[in-house]
């Protein structure tokens, strides 16, 4: 004999069908907006963060350094501010740095290299830096007050430097250095209409 269903039966059926797809809901929705907040709470984002060297936060032009803006008609500017002494791990960078601008391709004549230093080398050094594309400049007073210590500067077609990159300790890093200008020039380049 076939069981018949009651009707509390179906009810029940239909409360659980409901209750199922409730669940359901609140799980598809409201999980996503809940995982959101704790990525961003916990910070598991970078949360858009894609330049290398650090964005300078007080404002900085050449013209506070002394530089002539009209010497470097509208170009982009990799500026390395060179230590007191200058040993091998200098050189590496000098030459890391060189590197990263070389490595820009189609885009070198947007870029110049800007070398600031005292008088730390030898005639033979001096010799072989004046080879390479580096615009040399003496390093004043005023730019050591303004430049604390040994860094790689970027600074834009307008005369503002805008982004810092500090100077590895080990000569293991010097590629990551490299790599970290590349990497905000290509993009600055890519985007930017001046110069």
């Amino acid at each position: 004999m076939a069981k018949s269903i009651s009707p509390s039966d179906a009810n029940n059926s239909s409360n659980k069908s409901n209750r199922r797809s409730l669940l359901l809901l609140i799980t598809v929705f409201i999980l996503p907006i809940l995982l959101a907040k704790l990525a961003l709470e916990n910070q598991w984002l970078d949360l858009g963060v894609t330049n290398q060297g650090e964005l300078l936060t007080q404002q900085l032009t050449l013209t506070d350094l002394g530089m002539n803006e009209q010497e470097f008609a509208q170009q982009w500017l990799i500026i390395y501010r060179l230590p007191s002494q200058c040993p091998d791990m200098c050189l590496h960078s000098i030459e890391t740095v060189h590197n990263s601008y070389v490595a820009l391709g189609k885009d070198m004549p947007r870029v110049t290299p800007v070398l600031l230093k005292e008088n730390i080398f030898s005639a033979q050094q001096n010799k072989q830096l004046t080879k390479s594309q580096w615009q040399i400049l003496a390093l004043t007073p005023q730019m050591k007050n303004l430049l604390q210590g040994p860094q790689v500067l970027i600074a834009d077609p307008l005369g503002n430097i805008i982004l810092s990159h500090q100077l590895p300790e080990q000569e293991q890093q010097q590629t990551s250095l490299g790599k970290a200008i590349i990497a905000d020039m290509k993009k600055l380049l890519k985007y930017s209409k001046v110069g």
